[in-house]
This record gives C-alpha cells, sequence and structure tokens, in this order.
C-alpha cells in the first residue's frame, strides 16, 4: 500500500526493541468498576510525593486513576511513562503526574490543575467519561488531549485516542481473509457495547472488499445457541453458505460460543473462524471450533520486551495497558526533539505516516481515533502463530 509523507519515530535507543502480545484489552473502557468518591490530594502535595517526572521546560501532563477505580493500571502507565522517560535519555519534559480517583470530577479537576501549571498537552484519561470531562477542559485552553480510553466515542478533534482500537483490527482481518479467498462471510455477534462498536465496521469492511454478508445473528452474552442454530443452514452442513465466521466477543464469551458451534456440526476446515484481538486466549485456543481460526492483533515483538524491562525497573509484571503509557511519552519526547513549536499542533499530531510504537505503527485520524498495523494470527493445535506480520507501515486512511 502507497504510503504517505515522511517517517517518524517516537522511539530510541532501548526504546526501539521491544514488543509482544499478552492479552489485549476488551471492548469500550472493558468492564468497568463501580466509582467511588476518593478527596482530591492537592496538586502541591502530588509533586511533593513524586508525582513529577524529568525537569524539562516542556510540560505534559499525565492524567491516570492513582486511587479510586483503575489505580492498578494508573500505576503501571505512570511507571510505563518514567520508563520511557529514561529511555528516551530524560528528554526535555517535565511530566505532571495527576490523579484522577478513576472519576469524571478528578479528571475535570486535574486538567484545570495542570494546564494552570503550564502543561501543553494531557497524556491519559483512562476511562471515557474522564476523558470527556478532561477533554471539555483542554478544548477551552486549546490544548490537545492523548487518551487512553478504547470508546471510539469519545475521540473528536483534538482528543485522539492511542489505544487498541477494536475498528482496526476487523479491518485487518476481513482484509486478510478478503485476499485469501473469503468471499461470503457469515457473523455472530454479541449484543453489548463491545458487539455494537465493531458490527458497523464489519459490514462496511465486507462491503468495502467487494464481499457478501450472508448471514448475521445477535445473541445474548453468555446465551449463544439460539443464534447459531437460527444460523445453522448458513455455516454449518454440505450446504453452508458462509466460507468465513466472524464473531467478536470475549474469551469469557467464546467458551460459549465454541461448544455451541460443535453442537450443530460447524466445521472450521470448511468455513474459517474469524476474530480480534481478544481472541489472544489460552481458553478460546482450546476450543475445537476454533482449530484453523484466525485473529487480528498487534505484532508480538514488543510488548513482551517492554515487560522484561518493566519488570527488572519496577518488580512485578505490566498490564496490558502500559504499553500505551510508554508510547505516548515516548512520541510526545519524539515531537519536542524534532517539531520546535509546532509539535504538538492538530497537522503535526495528524501526519499520516504516523509514529512507531511498541505496538507497531500507528496513526491519528482528524476526528481523533487511530489506525494501528496489525498482524494475523492463526491457531492451530491450541497455540497462535503469526500467518500475516504487521505491515512495517500504513497504506491510506481506510483501505
Amino acid at each position: 500500500m502507497a504510503r504517505r509523507g515522511g517517517r517518524w519515530t517516537a522511539l530510541a535507543g532501548a526504546a526501539l526493541l521491544a514488543m509482544g502480545l499478552s492479552g489485549c484489552i476488551g471492548g469500550p473502557d472493558g468492564p468497568r468498576p463501580e466509582a467511588r468518591t476518593v478527596p482530591a490530594a492537592e496538586p502541591d502535595a502530588a509533586a511533593g510525593a513524586g508525582n513529577v517526572i524529568g525537569a524539562g521546560s516542556v510540560k505534559l501532563a499525565l492524567i491516570v486513576p492513582l486511587t479510586g477505580p483503575g489505580a492498578s493500571v494508573g500505576a503501571a502507565l505512570r511507571n510505563a511513562a518514567e520508563l520511557a522517560y529514561d529511555d528516551f535519555q530524560k528528554p526535555n519534559l517535565q511530566i505532571l503526574v495527576k490523579d484522577d480517583r478513576g472519576t469524571p470530577e478528578g479528571a475535570r479537576e486535574a486538567a484545570q490543575a495542570a494546564f494552570a501549571e503550564g502543561a501543553e498537552v494531557v497524556l491519559g484519561p483512562l476511562f471515557a467519561a474522564n476523558v470527556q470531562a478532561a477533554g471539555g477542559v483542554a478544548r477551552g485552553a486549546g490544548k490537545p488531549v492523548i487518551a487512553f480510553s478504547t470508546d471510539a466515542a469519545v475521540a473528536a478533534r483534538g482528543v485522539y485516542l492511542i489505544s487498541f482500537l477494536p475498528q482496526s483490527e476487523v479491518d485487518r482481518i476481513v482484509d486478510e481473509a478478503t485476499a485469501n479467498g473469503r468471499r461470503s462471510f457469515a457473523a455472530l455477534i454479541p449484543e453489548t457495547t463491545y458487539g455494537n462498536a465493531v458490527e458497523a465496521q464489519f459490514r462496511e469492511a465486507v462491503a468495502r472488499r467487494g464481499a457478501r454478508l450472508v448471514g448475521l445473528e445477535r445473541y445474548a452474552a453468555g446465551n449463544p445457541a439460539p443464534a447459531v442454530e437460527r444460523l445453522r443452514g448458513v455455516i454449518a452442513g454440505s450446504g453452508a453458505q458462509a466460507d468465513a465466521l466472524f464473531v467478536p466477543d470475549t474469551p469469557d464469551g467464546l467458551v460459549s460460543v465454541g461448544p455451541a458451534l460443535t453442537r450443530v456440526g460447524f466445521s472450521p476446515a470448511r468455513v474459517r473462524p474469524l476474530g480480534l484481538a481478544l481472541w489472544n486466549d489460552p481458553r478460546v485456543m482450546a476450543q475445537p471450533a476454533f482449530q484453523g481460526a484466525r485473529f487480528a492483533a498487534p505484532d508480538t515483538a514488543g510488548f513482551s520486551s517492554f515487560a522484561q524491562r518493566y519488570q527488572a525497573r519496577f518488580g512485578t509484571l505490566p498490564p496490558r495497558t502500559a504499553s500505551l503509557g510508554y508510547d505516548a511519552v515516548s512520541l510526545t519526547a519524539a515531537l519536542v526533539r524534532q517539531y520546535g513549536t509546532q509539535r504538538f499542533a492538530d497537522a503535526t499530531l495528524t501526519n499520516p505516516a504516523g509514529f512507531s510504537g511498541l505496538d507497531g505503527t500507528f496513526r491519528f485520524l482528524p476526528e481523533g481515533v487511530s489506525e494501528r498495523t496489525l498482524a494475523v494470527y492463526e491457531i492451530r493445535n491450541n497455540a497462535a502463530s503469526v500467518v500475516s506480520p504487521a505491515p512495517k507501515v500504513l497504506g491510506p486512511s481506510g483501505i
């Protein structure tokens, strides 16, 4: 695919090593625990507690939950930011780490404090509602946000999502399937927020590739059997109309889907199952109905190396989301080094060539969502291996 613009590298030195896959985050924000209110920390107290990374002249804010819902992930994002800062050989940055307490109110207060202290950009927050709250403050200040939420609904001009969005995974797996001769698609889609997020993208991707959608059924989470029965004539038996079956569910959901498919005589040798990054789970790979299945996910070259260095530094393995904190800081460091006063301009952040990260190349679109290069894996003998490596560069958007 053609490439537009020059290539920007967001990593340096040891940061160019790394990448790997150990279970990806779920649908929009995944399951979120119920919020609880925690008293806000005074900004000076937070800084005094070591919540400033670096002493450079360019200030940015890292807004994450350090208390309340999501605090363990927030702490990992902060650690990853510190690791990136050191790997980038202490760039001209001062990272103001702010606790949003896992709440929109906390995110709003954190953004207000950060801009009052001179921050030029916000990295975070983690939860969708918190991104909206911080984004409102950022728009008023004329500053961009690079957020970690996986809910594409909160993306907007000036609010960019660096997270793993299922839309890119849908495009990649449909493109790979059609390139390998699959022309008739069926789908089993859970009646969940995640299912809703990918259905429209799936329909669009199938149509864009000139393929047919021969059957689609929705099912209540955890109860796929009735939908599988309704789709039986399309996906099972010698008269099956489909040659590919798309099932965008979580591992918990897929362990119910697999047996339901087996009961109706589904053959993965005849109709190839297709999935997304959430399929990278031993429970999914152990299902007879999914042997020969393919799914799209970030390449396995980077996260494992990052995780080893993180563990050596902090004494524990990082959650999958931690790489986003690393990439966000690496990106801002590279932009500060190379682009002067235009470092965080919309035109800079949305350059179509994109940026190199731990999990491959990514770019921000003007509307705030991101696109990523992804690999395609095949499940054989209860394990997954790469059958189509992630491209090194991104092609024209939407192709």
